[in-house]
């Protein structure tokens, strides 16, 4: 059984070194009805293979960070246009000598909202230096979209102690590239949102969301909703930033106009300071 198992990995190898060779020497990869299935790009982006895709899209990732002993995460959202501090910095001397005064007020914008790149770096630092004193079976690892900004900011403060950590990307129409602080054998790259979502979900134990876009709402009402329907185990859901929140979303107003009851604003927490965060973490799992 043994050499069988180990004959069958050599000719996926062999197969996969072939594309690769075709590929590399400048050939175009026409449709070749002799091509094995499994390494046929033309017959893997069918229409009619989507649930193959799906399943192996689910499928890596799960293998991958079960390998690397990845159970549990707090998951980071926020918006990807946030810098860190010192890139802001030199933006704003930039703008300041061109003397353009719309290209001054974007800088401008950029330092105010640096430190919140800043905040989810040291809050991502904490959770890795907790998990690092544990077992590894006990280690809650930082998870981010993988992508620049506050993503960055979280899988940075994870790196800065050594801490493995997740970077979930998707693939988007302006190519965007995982950042350089992921774990390089937890950076995962993900055509589907909804495949992307579900591994969110799959080890999340808490969520954290900082300032941003249509990609951060996005997150933060499906989990949400995933919670206040039963769908997914409660977990911490932590707002940073509270003026931004409260000021972006009136959940008030839903609770008077009767689309969500006064107990579903128990769901989530403000707060304003990393240590803060992740001691509602560390109280909801008694840690």
């Amino acid at each position: 059984m043994d050499a069988n198992t180990q004959l069958n990995e050599s000719r996926l190898a062999d197969a996969w070194a072939e594309l690769q060779t075709h590929a590399s020497q400048g050939n175009p990869l026409h449709a070749d009805a002799y091509r094995l299935a499994f390494a046929d790009p033309e017959f893997l982006f069918r229409r009619e293979t989507r649930g193959i895709r799906f399943q192996l899209e689910m499928l890596k990732p799960d293998l991958g960070q079960a390998a690397q002993g990845i159970e549990s995460t707090v998951v980071v959202y926020g918006s990807a246009r946030f810098v860190a501090p010192d890139e802001a910095a030199e933006q704003l001397t930039a703008a300041e000598a061109s003397g353009d005064e719309a290209l001054i007020a974007k800088a401008r914008q950029a330092v105010r909202n640096a430190r919140y790149y800043d905040l989810a770096r040291q809050f991502a630092r904490l959770v890795a230096e907790h998990s690092e004193r544990n077992a590894p079976a006990d280690r809650i690892y930082v998870c981010t979209g993988g992508g620049p900004g506050i993503m960055e900011a979280a899988n940075r403060g994870a790196h800065d102690v050594g801490a493995l950590n997740v970077g979930l990307n998707i693939a988007l129409p302006h190519e965007q590239s995982g950042n350089r602080f992921i774990s390089p054998s937890l950076c995962y790259k993900f055509h589907y949102f909804a495949l992307r979502k579900m591994h969110f979900m799959m080890r999340a134990k808490a969520l954290v969301a900082f300032p941003g876009g249509f990609g951060t709402l996005d997150e933060l009402f499906e989990v949400l909703t995933l919670v206040q329907t039963g769908k997914a185990k409660p977990v911490p859901i932590v707002l940073f930033g509270t003026d931004y929140w409260k000021r972006l979303v009136n959940f008030d107003v839903l609770v008077e106009e009767g689309t969500i009851s006064e107990q579903d604003l128990k769901l989530f927490h403000y707060t304003d300071d990393p240590q803060e965060a992740w001691d509602l973490i560390k109280a909801f799992y008694k840690i």
